[in-house]
């Protein structure tokens, strides 16, 4: 199903609804999505952070949709400062 979206919008943002996938080591290989609908390159960077669980904006140029994943939780960096 990602072939024939990468065929029917080249080059193109679209917004998908994620339907299969596996895992593989941190990474999350995504093998089947219903596309939703296209997205201008304008519009791109907003629809991906208000995107709804289960779906994401994927870019047709990519040859593999792969979702890297992070396993370790965020470090807490504690700023110091020296007044005297």
């Amino acid at each position: 199903m990602i072939k024939n979206t990468r065929e029917c919008r080249i080059d193109q943002f679209v917004l998908v609804s994620i339907l299969n996938y596996h895992e593989e080591g941190n990474k999350k290989i995504v093998d089947e999505v219903a596309p939703i609908r296209t997205i201008s390159e304008q519009d791109a960077n907003k629809e991906f952070f208000q995107a709804e669980p289960g779906s994401l904006v994927y870019h047709t140029s990519n040859q593999d949709f792969v979702i890297h994943l992070r396993r370790d939780p965020l470090m807490r960096v504690r700023r110091s400062s020296n007044e005297n």
